[in-house]
Protein backbone atom coordinates (compact mmCIF):
# COMPACT_ATOMS: atom_id res chain seq x y z
CA UNK A 1 0.00 0.00 0.00
CA UNK A 2 1.56 3.32 -0.60
CA UNK A 3 1.83 6.57 1.47
CA UNK A 4 -1.08 8.32 -0.05
CA UNK A 5 -3.75 4.94 0.43
CA UNK A 6 -2.03 4.74 4.02
CA UNK A 7 -3.11 8.27 4.67
CA UNK A 8 -6.43 8.38 3.36
CA UNK A 9 -6.89 5.03 5.08
CA UNK A 10 -6.39 6.71 8.38
CA UNK A 11 -8.19 9.53 7.64
CA UNK A 12 -11.78 7.22 6.90
CA UNK A 13 -10.68 5.46 10.29
CA UNK A 14 -10.41 8.60 11.96
CA UNK A 15 -13.67 10.20 10.77
CA UNK A 16 -15.40 6.90 11.12
CA UNK A 17 -14.68 6.70 15.14
CA UNK A 18 -14.69 10.95 15.04
CA UNK A 19 -18.25 10.39 13.63
CA UNK A 20 -19.26 8.52 16.48
CA UNK A 21 -17.90 10.23 19.27
CA UNK A 22 -19.72 13.76 17.62
CA UNK A 23 -22.79 11.62 17.86
CA UNK A 24 -21.96 10.96 21.44
CA UNK A 25 -20.66 14.56 22.87
CA UNK A 26 -24.11 16.13 21.13
CA UNK A 27 -25.44 14.77 23.59
CA UNK A 28 -23.04 16.02 26.20
CA UNK A 29 -23.71 19.17 24.66
CA UNK A 30 -27.51 19.67 24.46
CA UNK A 31 -27.79 18.40 27.96
CA UNK A 32 -25.00 21.06 29.36
CA UNK A 33 -26.82 23.72 27.47
CA UNK A 34 -29.85 23.38 28.67
CA UNK A 35 -29.30 22.78 32.58
CA UNK A 36 -25.57 23.11 32.76
CA UNK A 37 -25.59 19.42 33.24
CA UNK A 38 -22.25 16.91 32.87
CA UNK A 39 -24.40 13.95 32.51
CA UNK A 40 -21.61 11.27 33.05
CA UNK A 41 -24.16 8.72 32.39
CA UNK A 42 -24.76 9.32 29.13
CA UNK A 43 -21.75 7.15 28.08
CA UNK A 44 -23.46 4.19 29.49
CA UNK A 45 -26.97 4.27 27.78
CA UNK A 46 -24.98 3.38 24.83
CA UNK A 47 -23.97 0.26 26.31
CA UNK A 48 -27.59 -0.45 26.88
CA UNK A 49 -28.41 0.12 23.42
CA UNK A 50 -25.51 -2.58 22.30
CA UNK A 51 -27.28 -5.41 24.66
CA UNK A 52 -30.53 -4.35 23.34
CA UNK A 53 -29.15 -4.96 19.49
CA UNK A 54 -27.35 -7.99 20.87
CA UNK A 55 -30.17 -10.09 22.45
CA UNK A 56 -32.74 -8.36 19.89
CA UNK A 57 -30.92 -9.98 17.39
CA UNK A 58 -29.83 -13.45 19.28
CA UNK A 59 -32.34 -14.06 22.00
CA UNK A 60 -35.27 -12.69 19.57
CA UNK A 61 -34.29 -13.08 15.57
CA UNK A 62 -35.01 -9.86 15.08
CA UNK A 63 -34.16 -9.00 11.78
CA UNK A 64 -30.99 -6.18 12.09
CA UNK A 65 -33.30 -2.97 11.15
CA UNK A 66 -35.56 -3.93 13.54
CA UNK A 67 -32.79 -4.20 16.18
CA UNK A 68 -31.68 -1.22 15.59
CA UNK A 69 -34.96 0.85 15.81
CA UNK A 70 -35.36 -1.38 19.14
CA UNK A 71 -31.97 0.09 20.95
CA UNK A 72 -32.34 3.48 19.35
CA UNK A 73 -35.87 3.11 21.37
CA UNK A 74 -34.58 1.89 24.46
CA UNK A 75 -31.89 4.30 24.74
CA UNK A 76 -34.45 7.00 24.69
CA UNK A 77 -36.65 5.88 26.88
CA UNK A 78 -33.91 5.57 29.66
CA UNK A 79 -32.46 8.74 29.09
CA UNK A 80 -36.06 10.28 29.78
CA UNK A 81 -36.46 7.85 32.80
CA UNK A 82 -33.20 8.67 34.20
CA UNK A 83 -33.82 12.71 33.71
CA UNK A 84 -37.15 12.10 35.42
CA UNK A 85 -35.92 10.09 38.28
CA UNK A 86 -32.44 11.08 39.07
CA UNK A 87 -32.00 14.89 37.69
CA UNK A 88 -35.69 16.29 38.03
CA UNK A 89 -36.16 16.41 41.91
CA UNK A 90 -32.41 18.07 41.97
CA UNK A 91 -32.93 20.30 39.52
CA UNK A 92 -33.20 23.36 42.39
CA UNK A 93 -30.08 21.83 44.35
CA UNK A 94 -26.56 22.84 43.67
CA UNK A 95 -24.65 21.43 40.32
CA UNK A 96 -22.04 19.40 42.65
CA UNK A 97 -25.30 17.38 43.47
CA UNK A 98 -26.40 16.92 39.84
CA UNK A 99 -22.82 16.03 39.24
CA UNK A 100 -22.28 13.51 41.96
CA UNK A 101 -25.91 12.22 41.32
CA UNK A 102 -24.87 11.18 37.27
CA UNK A 103 -21.56 9.77 38.60
CA UNK A 104 -24.10 7.06 40.60
CA UNK A 105 -26.49 6.76 38.28
CA UNK A 106 -23.42 5.85 35.49
CA UNK A 107 -22.53 3.24 38.30
CA UNK A 108 -25.66 1.87 38.65
CA UNK A 109 -26.13 1.21 35.25
CA UNK A 110 -22.92 -0.21 35.25
CA UNK A 111 -22.83 -2.51 38.04
CA UNK A 112 -26.70 -3.29 36.72
CA UNK A 113 -25.46 -4.64 33.29
CA UNK A 114 -22.98 -6.59 34.89
CA UNK A 115 -25.49 -8.23 37.39
CA UNK A 116 -28.01 -8.89 35.03
CA UNK A 117 -25.51 -9.71 31.64
CA UNK A 118 -22.67 -11.08 33.18
CA UNK A 119 -19.03 -9.75 33.26
CA UNK A 120 -18.01 -11.15 30.03
CA UNK A 121 -18.34 -9.06 26.75
CA UNK A 122 -21.11 -10.39 24.49
CA UNK A 123 -20.50 -10.98 20.79
CA UNK A 124 -22.61 -8.89 18.62
CA UNK A 125 -24.19 -10.67 15.22
CA UNK A 126 -22.18 -8.66 12.24
CA UNK A 127 -25.16 -6.69 10.38
CA UNK A 128 -23.11 -4.77 7.99
CA UNK A 129 -20.49 -6.59 6.14
CA UNK A 130 -18.58 -5.82 2.89
CA UNK A 131 -17.10 -2.82 1.11
CA UNK A 132 -15.42 -1.20 -1.63
CA UNK A 133 -11.92 -0.48 -3.68
CA UNK A 134 -11.59 2.91 -4.20
CA UNK A 135 -8.10 3.56 -5.82
CA UNK A 136 -6.11 1.33 -3.70
CA UNK A 137 -7.65 2.15 -0.96
CA UNK A 138 -10.50 -0.26 0.78
CA UNK A 139 -13.31 1.38 2.50
CA UNK A 140 -15.30 -0.43 5.00
CA UNK A 141 -19.35 -0.51 4.23
CA UNK A 142 -18.89 0.15 7.98
CA UNK A 143 -17.08 2.78 7.89
CA UNK A 144 -19.19 4.39 5.30
CA UNK A 145 -22.24 3.65 6.77
CA UNK A 146 -20.93 5.57 10.34
CA UNK A 147 -20.09 8.46 8.65
CA UNK A 148 -22.92 9.05 6.36
CA UNK A 149 -25.82 8.32 9.19
CA UNK A 150 -23.81 10.40 11.78
CA UNK A 151 -24.02 13.59 9.42
CA UNK A 152 -26.97 12.96 8.48
CA UNK A 153 -28.00 12.71 12.29
CA UNK A 154 -26.24 15.89 12.81
CA UNK A 155 -28.15 17.71 9.67
CA UNK A 156 -31.22 16.56 11.13
CA UNK A 157 -30.50 17.99 14.88
CA UNK A 158 -29.69 21.13 13.35
CA UNK A 159 -32.63 21.25 11.75
CA UNK A 160 -34.78 20.52 14.76
CA UNK A 161 -32.81 23.11 17.08
CA UNK A 162 -32.99 25.88 14.27
CA UNK A 163 -36.28 25.30 12.81
CA UNK A 164 -38.88 23.84 14.87
CA UNK A 165 -41.01 25.08 17.89
CA UNK A 166 -39.22 23.09 20.04
CA UNK A 167 -35.62 23.55 18.94
CA UNK A 168 -36.83 26.91 19.81
CA UNK A 169 -38.01 26.41 23.05
CA UNK A 170 -34.81 24.28 23.66
CA UNK A 171 -32.68 27.46 22.59
CA UNK A 172 -34.64 29.77 24.52
CA UNK A 173 -34.45 27.72 27.66
CA UNK A 174 -30.46 27.57 27.42
CA UNK A 175 -30.28 31.28 26.64
CA UNK A 176 -32.60 32.41 29.87
CA UNK A 177 -34.67 29.93 31.96
CA UNK A 178 -36.45 32.27 33.84
CA UNK A 179 -37.37 34.34 31.04
CA UNK A 180 -38.68 31.38 29.11
CA UNK A 181 -40.74 30.57 31.81
CA UNK A 182 -42.26 33.58 31.42
CA UNK A 183 -42.59 33.67 28.05
CA UNK A 184 -45.11 30.19 28.56
CA UNK A 185 -42.09 27.66 27.72
CA UNK A 186 -42.69 24.19 29.80
CA UNK A 187 -39.56 23.45 31.31
CA UNK A 188 -40.18 20.22 32.11
CA UNK A 189 -41.28 19.26 28.75
CA UNK A 190 -38.35 21.09 26.88
CA UNK A 191 -35.80 19.56 29.59
CA UNK A 192 -37.21 15.88 28.95
CA UNK A 193 -37.13 16.60 25.00
CA UNK A 194 -33.63 17.34 24.82
CA UNK A 195 -32.62 14.12 27.26
CA UNK A 196 -34.95 12.15 24.88
CA UNK A 197 -33.24 13.29 21.27
CA UNK A 198 -29.89 13.30 23.47
CA UNK A 199 -30.67 9.74 24.32
CA UNK A 200 -30.95 8.46 20.73
CA UNK A 201 -28.44 10.31 19.51
CA UNK A 202 -26.65 7.43 21.87
CA UNK A 203 -28.73 4.91 20.97
CA UNK A 204 -27.59 5.75 17.14
CA UNK A 205 -24.30 5.67 18.89
CA UNK A 206 -24.21 2.75 20.39
CA UNK A 207 -25.52 1.06 16.84
CA UNK A 208 -22.62 2.34 15.25
CA UNK A 209 -20.04 1.42 16.91
CA UNK A 210 -20.85 -2.57 17.88
CA UNK A 211 -20.97 -2.36 13.64
CA UNK A 212 -17.32 -1.36 13.65
CA UNK A 213 -16.25 -3.46 17.50
CA UNK A 214 -19.08 -6.23 17.38
CA UNK A 215 -18.98 -6.90 21.49
CA UNK A 216 -21.45 -5.55 24.25
CA UNK A 217 -19.75 -5.06 27.89
CA UNK A 218 -20.84 -3.67 30.99
CA UNK A 219 -18.02 -1.18 30.87
CA UNK A 220 -17.66 -0.42 27.08
CA UNK A 221 -19.48 3.33 27.51
CA UNK A 222 -16.88 4.09 30.21
CA UNK A 223 -14.04 5.53 28.09
CA UNK A 224 -16.28 6.06 25.12
CA UNK A 225 -18.13 8.22 26.80
CA UNK A 226 -15.24 10.01 28.37
CA UNK A 227 -13.50 10.15 25.10
CA UNK A 228 -17.13 11.86 23.58
CA UNK A 229 -16.71 14.70 26.44
CA UNK A 230 -13.51 15.47 25.79
CA UNK A 231 -14.61 15.96 22.38
CA UNK A 232 -17.77 18.39 23.50
CA UNK A 233 -14.80 20.08 25.95
CA UNK A 234 -12.30 20.30 22.88
CA UNK A 235 -15.05 21.66 20.77
CA UNK A 236 -16.59 24.28 23.05
CA UNK A 237 -19.61 22.23 25.71
CA UNK A 238 -22.86 23.66 25.19
CA UNK A 239 -22.69 24.47 21.37
CA UNK A 240 -23.85 21.94 18.65
CA UNK A 241 -20.99 22.58 15.74
CA UNK A 242 -18.29 22.73 18.44
CA UNK A 243 -19.63 18.75 19.71
CA UNK A 244 -19.30 17.90 15.83
CA UNK A 245 -16.08 19.46 15.24
CA UNK A 246 -14.73 18.14 18.48
CA UNK A 247 -15.68 14.51 17.39
CA UNK A 248 -13.79 14.49 14.31
CA UNK A 249 -10.83 16.07 15.24
CA UNK A 250 -10.86 13.40 18.57
CA UNK A 251 -11.28 10.51 16.04
CA UNK A 252 -8.65 12.30 13.50
CA UNK A 253 -5.91 12.44 16.43
CA UNK A 254 -6.41 9.18 17.55
CA UNK A 255 -6.33 7.58 14.18
CA UNK A 256 -2.90 9.52 13.65
CA UNK A 257 -1.52 8.56 16.94
CA UNK A 258 -2.17 5.20 15.69
CA UNK A 259 -0.27 5.76 12.15
CA UNK A 260 3.02 6.60 13.92
CA UNK A 261 2.58 3.32 15.59
CA UNK A 262 1.71 4.83 19.03
CA UNK A 263 -1.49 2.76 19.11
CA UNK A 264 -0.78 2.30 22.71
CA UNK A 265 -0.70 5.86 24.24
CA UNK A 266 -4.10 7.13 22.06
CA UNK A 267 -6.36 6.91 24.92
CA UNK A 268 -3.54 9.49 26.90
CA UNK A 269 -3.26 11.74 24.17
CA UNK A 270 -6.72 11.87 24.52
CA UNK A 271 -6.80 13.21 28.23
CA UNK A 272 -3.69 15.35 27.39
CA UNK A 273 -5.64 17.32 25.11
CA UNK A 274 -8.52 17.80 27.33
CA UNK A 275 -5.39 19.23 29.66
CA UNK A 276 -4.11 21.11 26.97
CA UNK A 277 -7.53 22.37 26.12
CA UNK A 278 -8.14 23.63 29.67
CA UNK A 279 -5.29 25.52 30.54
CA UNK A 280 -5.26 27.48 26.93
CA UNK A 281 -8.73 28.19 25.96
CA UNK A 282 -11.18 26.26 28.52
CA UNK A 283 -14.18 27.32 26.38
CA UNK A 284 -13.52 25.40 23.35
CA UNK A 285 -13.02 26.20 19.64
CA UNK A 286 -16.83 27.45 19.35
CA UNK A 287 -17.18 27.84 22.97
CA UNK A 288 -18.66 31.94 24.32
CA UNK A 289 -17.37 33.05 27.70
CA UNK A 290 -19.56 33.28 30.38
CA UNK A 291 -19.91 36.34 32.45
CA UNK A 292 -21.46 36.23 35.91
CA UNK A 293 -23.35 39.27 37.81
CA UNK A 294 -22.38 39.81 40.69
Amino acid sequence: MSLISQIISQLVNGLQSGSIYALVALGYSMVYGIILLLNFAHGDIIMVGAYVVFYAMTSFSLHPLAAVLLAVIACTLLGTLIEKVAYTPLRSAPRLSLLITAIGVSFLLENGAQLVFGAGAKNVPTFIDGGIQVGGVYLGFVSVVTILVSVASMIALTFLVQKTKLGKAMRAVSEDMGAAQLMGISLNRTISFTFAVGSALAGIGSVLYVSAYPQASPTMGSMLGLKAFVAAVLGGIGSIPGAMIGGFMIGLIEALVTAVGLSTWKDGVVFAVLIIVLLVKPTGILGRKMTEKV
